[in-house]
């Protein structure tokens, strides 16, 4: 009986890793697909167009090392919101974690001094992870404690954070004589490699590439992980299964800010060298959307991630070969973002509509 259970728990488990696999799959194709009608309809080769914007993307060493530095926030912000939503607790807080984590690893870099490079740069990114993980614990207490929308507090947070460090760049610690609001550059021991010339590819993708072990492992190997995934899936059931809820919330959110957080410290740390103001163009909301279509799993994050850099580095490519503006690119990452929740809300009407027949014939 035992191992009859265990073969069913595996087969259940790889049917449901097939299933989402199969879903991202079918969204990309169908994205593509619907662009190279619009490609068609413009005049283009769709095949002309999609080879540039390949080319673009992986056409060498440089072209792919700027793809994976453009997927490498994408990561670890994809993470923070997949560890948050796989526990049932909606961290939409990330960009505003990665701001204020991204000034903390600043701070640490610019202020300390006379380190070695090694430890330098863990200092930064442990200040940026205390930071991270300390912003993100505020809205998972009052959403444990108080049982306020954590959606909205998360929202409002991200406000607070970006306005306070532009302040902070902008006013006590702007460079004098400076148009822009920037800090000062961090000590050279405080930098990630960047080991391709004329590249924003760092170390900082294979910290972002650890991490994703890293998650992967926490939610699939250890009690952590499993207590996430039963309050994310029933969280009243999972108490009665001697799981706190709150508990499992709360190290959520302290998982999820300390993931974003990185990601700021690594665009410090290996891209820019300082804090800048808006130093995130949105890696924390695009991180939200490469969650929900990896369905919250650390390898889909990763690939997804991957895709979305590709595509935006790729699009530049595709515009200089055709006519075809590199908006397009952002078109299609709508249109996988639609794929994939229509493909689960017609999963969802399916099993309703099972649900009824099957109380029908009782």
């Amino acid at each position: 009986m035992g191992t009859r259970s265990t073969g069913n728990t595996f087969i259940d488990f790889l049917r449901g890793r097939l299933q989402t696999a199969g879903t991202l799959a079918f969204a990309i194709f169908l994205a593509f697909a619907v662009g190279a009608v619009i490609i068609a309809a413009s005049g283009d080769s769709p095949i002309v167009a999609y080879g540039a914007m390949f080319q673009g993307a992986f056409g060498g060493v440089s072209k792919t090392a700027s793809t994976l530095a453009k997927a490498t926030p994408l990561i670890m912000t994809g993470l923070s919101v997949a560890v948050a939503f796989n526990a049932g607790i909606w961290n939409i807080g990330s960009e505003g974690q990665l701001f204020l984590g991204g000034f903390a690893a600043a701070w640490v870099g610019f202020t300390v001094k006379g380190l070695p490079s090694p430890i330098h740069i863990l200092l930064c990114l442990a200040a940026a992870v205390l930071v991270g993980a300390f912003w993100a614990f505020i809205p998972g207490l009052l959403r444990v404690k108080g049982n306020t929308n954590e959606v909205v507090t998360t929202i409002m947070a991200n406000h607070v954070a970006t306005l306070f460090t532009a302040y902070l760049v902008n006013y006590p610690f702007k460079v004098p004589g400076s148009a822009r609001g920037a800090t000062v550059y961090i000590e050279k021991t405080a930098e990630l490699l960047r080991p391709i010339p004329f590249s924003r590819f760092s170390l900082g993708f294979f910290i972002a590439v650890g991490l994703v072990v890293l998650v992967y492992h926490l939610m699939t190997r250890t009690t952590l992980g499993y207590e996430w995934k039963m309050v994310g899936l029933n969280p009243e059931f999972s108490r009665y299964g001697g799981i706190s809820p709150e508990r499992a919330m709360l190290s959520a959110m302290l998982v999820s800010g300390a993931l974003a957080a990185t990601a700021g410290a690594v665009e410090v740390m290996g891209v820019h060298q300082r804090f800048i103001d808006n130093i995130s163009p949105g890696y924390g909301f695009d991180g939200i959307l490469i969650a929900l279509i990896a369905g919250n799993n650390p390898i889909g994050v990763f690939l997804v991630a991957v895709l979305f850099g590709a595509l935006r580095t790729g699009a530049i490519g595709m515009e200089q070969a055709t006519t075809i503006p590199s908006e397009l690119s952002s078109v299609i990452q709508s249109l996988i973002i639609l794929a994939v929740a229509a493909q689960v809300g017609f999963n969802v009407l399916l099993g309703r509509m099972r649900m009824r027949r099957r109380r029908a014939t009782c």
